[in-house]
């Protein structure tokens, strides 16, 4: 070896604990598990990952489930990543306000929590944690009129919350006239039509799985019970499953749908809920852009392009896909708000660059809660906005309205 490399060889010495410690760094150890768990937690598939093992097989996948092959939840999910932005650069976004007017009042964010059926089956403390967290975000809850919690106690558990109520049209339109009449005397403004259920779609995995309402003790759920004995200790020592405007049900979720909803809805019945109901109306679940200029002529306030996540028919048309052309056939005669297959606020901001006005998410929220409860919501929504937050920055977006037109689906 020449003299030349032997000078110019590195030098090696052992480290002394001063160079060390200052690169020693002991996490303080957080005693309350909850908040441990949520912690771990940096996207809503995190939160799903959570919810996954602290609850039994039949419940989680109920939420997480499809229709049939899955392939319009998994359509509306490749939309997504399908979405290219138009960023800007040298755009002052220090500041960024995510604010935006839903139905003409302030949302914090723009996203409303979309109904869903039977929520505290997913974790005891059900709707009012839903509701609560919505009102801290400053957002809007819907609840369902297969959720189980009734409106008044709802309305009651989160009183500072914009609240709004979801509704299928039963066979019975009696029961159905009583249930509309409970919203509006516990105070709800906004009634959300659901339009896309006419029959129970093929959900493949809870029937499968024996899903029931109220579940039930079989072999498979007393296996499963051992696995999840803090989800079934809550269940059985807490207020027995009911619904917001059903009393008791002893079947399936198909059976319940395909026994109480109505096959034969049409125009006809939307036009005399116009006339029933006052306050702002939304219709959710619109599939088509003729259906959705028939639906705007009747005067609504809103619509959802939503395939319901997926759980009902399947090849359904992509919401996002559908988007441009239905802010197009609306042309600002009501607010557009887009459903299915969003998983980040990213994907929220995708949509307002689409033309969508505010988003719906049910599954991104769920999951939250079945992680953790109320401070599961929290997280999902604490992790969808500063996400959104983060996306707008990049792209040089300093408000909700800098978003429109900048952003497209790749080929």
């Amino acid at each position: 070896m020449s003299s030349t490399t032997s000078r110019h060889r590195t030098q090696r010495r052992l480290p002394r604990w001063k160079d060390l410690a200052p690169l020693v760094r002991v996490r303080r150890w957080e005693p309350d598990g909850r908040k441990r768990r949520l912690q771990r937690a940096l996207t809503v598939a995190d939160l799903a990952d959570i919810g996954r093992r602290r609850t039994p097989r039949s419940v989680f996948e109920y939420v997480d489930g499809a229709a049939e092959a899955g392939l319009s939840l998994e359509r509306a999910r490749r939309a997504f990543a399908r979405v290219e932005f138009d960023a800007r650069v040298l755009r002052d976004v220090a500041s960024v306000d995510t604010s935006t007017t839903i139905l003409g009042r302030r949302a914090e964010f723009p996203l409303v929590l979309a109904p869903t059926g039977f929520t505290r089956m997913m974790h005891h403390e059900g709707e009012p944690a839903v509701a609560r967290a919505a009102a801290t975000a400053g957002i809007p809850y819907t609840l369902s009129t297969m959720g189980t919690t009734s409106p008044a106690d709802l309305m009651a558990a989160a009183p500072t919350g914009q609240n709004w109520f979801q509704l299928y049209l039963w066979r019975d339109r009696a029961a159905t006239l009583e249930v509309i009449e409970s919203a509006r005397v516990a105070g709800y403004d906004t009634l959300v039509l659901t339009v896309d259920t006419p029959v129970a779609g093929n959900r493949l995995r809870d029937a499968r799985n024996g899903l029931t309402i109220p579940p039930t003790l079989n072999l498979r759920t007393l296996l499963d019970m051992s696995r999840h004995p803090a989800w079934w200790a809550n269940l059985v020592t807490t207020a027995p499953l009911e619904f917001a405007a059903l009393r008791s049900f002893d079947g399936t979720v198909a059976e319940l749908v395909d026994t109480m909803f109505d096959p034969s809805l049409s125009f006809a019945d939307l036009a005399w809920l116009r006339d029933q109901w006052r306050g702002k109306l939304v219709v959710k679940g619109l599939q088509s852009v003729e259906d959705v200029r028939l639906v705007v002529e009747t005067g609504v306030d809103g619509i959802v392009v939503s395939n319901h996540g997926g759980r009902q028919l399947d090849r359904a048309a992509t919401p996002l896909e559908l988007l441009p052309a239905v802010a197009e056939a609306v042309d600002g005669r009501c607010q557009i708000f887009l459903d299915t297959g969003i998983l980040s606020g990213a994907d929220i901001a995708a949509a307002l660059g689409m033309g969508a006005d505010a988003c719906m998410v049910g599954r991104a929220y769920l999951y939250g809660l079945m992680a953790g409860g109320e401070r599961g919501v929290d997280r999902a929504l604490d992790l969808l906005r500063a996400e959104m937050t983060r996306t707008m920055q990049l792209m040089g977006a300093a408000s909700v309205a800098d978003l429109r037109g900048r952003a497209r689906l790749r080929p």
